[in-house]
């Protein structure tokens, strides 16, 4: 009766310890897990309605996948198509990048910083049509 008994239990022990990952696997596959993490939640804060105050231009940040490439859309106040958007970390800082392309919206671009202190996007919009930058900034819109 104790043979038995102990081949099952030199089994299980077998099991258990073929079925633990490598220390180093272990580890890899935490620091996967926080970087993705990390990535994901980062730019969760960009999502939202934003409004420029000076002229009432919203730009909606729908969703932004793993790889930065941003759903948004451009109201003044009818819907304008966004060619391109995406969302990058530089030097500790979310930046968004947003083309426009449009009537009367040729080409035009913001490149926006997000300011966590103050929770808004500042930066410079490209206007296309007369070739200048102009200082711009979005709220939160609630």
């Amino acid at each position: 009766m104790r043979r038995p008994l102990f081949i099952v239990i030199l089994i299980a022990l077998g099991i258990a310890f073929a079925l633990q990952p490598a220390p180093e696997c272990e580890a890899q596959a935490k620091k996967k897990a926080a970087t993705e993490t990390k990535g994901k939640t980062s730019f969760e804060v960009l999502k939202g309605r934003w409004q420029r105050p000076d002229g009432g231009y919203i730009l909606q940040i729908r969703t932004i996948d793993g790889g930065g490439k941003v759903d948004a859309g451009y109201f003044n106040p009818r819907p304008i198509n966004v060619s391109r958007a995406e969302a990058t970390e530089e030097g500790g800082k979310m930046k968004v990048f947003v083309e426009l392309r449009d009537t009367g919206y040729p080409g035009s671009v913001y490149t926006l910083t997000y300011n966590p202190k103050e929770d808004v996007l500042v930066g410079v919009y490209f206007q296309a049509v007369v070739q200048q930058n102009f200082d711009v900034f979005f709220t939160r819109m609630k």
